[in-house]
């Protein structure tokens, strides 16, 4: 039996400003994680300035690396993208372009894996498409998506400083797919 301490919840998200409303629901969802028992790590906006994403190029730099080894390594992930224009990130989506390099692992991209979701955008519009988007590409690189996603519209909704937000339901949802990513983790675990 593994360890609850030895299971690890990956999130990756928000966007190039530190404490973005984006990244401030990831941590929500993975503090909820870590309250489970499993341990998580956080890859926010900042450190997913990486070079487009490019099959032909072998190479990655340090951040690169450091993103397929926090997958390969992850027994589930959390995954928040800002809304722009009615779609993901350019930012997110280039970094899970890289889990195409986990294709030949014994794991391949997020086999087994639950995926936990959720979009931010200023309007629901954005914050819905968005969700699905990430849906779409979970299941194309072979992820489990959570039941639940979130969809929160940062027109009606902020995020604090200190873990909370103006809305206590989407508080409560992203609580809930954290806790979701790290029921699953821990049962595949056994």
């Amino acid at each position: 039996m593994t360890s609850a301490k030895s299971v690890k919840v990956l999130g990756i998200g928000g966007s190039l400003r530190e404490g973005s409303q984006s990244e401030r629901a990831l941590r929500i969802a993975l503090a909820a994680a870590e309250e489970r028992g499993v341990v998580t790590e956080l890859i926010p906006g900042p450190e997913l300035v990486l070079p487009f994403y490019d099959t032909a190029v072998p190479e990655r730099d340090e951040r690169a690396r450091k993103l397929i080894e926090g997958v390969r390594q992850a027994d589930g992930l959390i995954v928040v993208s800002p809304g722009y224009h009615g779609g993901l990130s350019g930012l997110v989506k280039n970094a899970l372009d890289y889990i195409e390099d986990l294709r030949e692992d014994t794991r391949p991209y997020l086999d087994g894996r639950a995926v936990g979701l959720a979009a931010v955008a200023y309007g629901w519009q954005a914050a819905v498409t968005t969700l699905e988007q990430l849906r779409t590409i979970t299941h194309a690189l072979r992820g489990w998506s959570t039941p639940l996603g979130g969809s929160i519209n940062s027109a009606e909704t902020k995020f604090d400083e200190g873990g909370g937000a103006s809305d206590e339901k989407s508080v409560r949802t992203l609580r809930l797919i954290g806790e979701q990513v790290a029921g699953h983790a821990l049962l595949r675990a056994r």
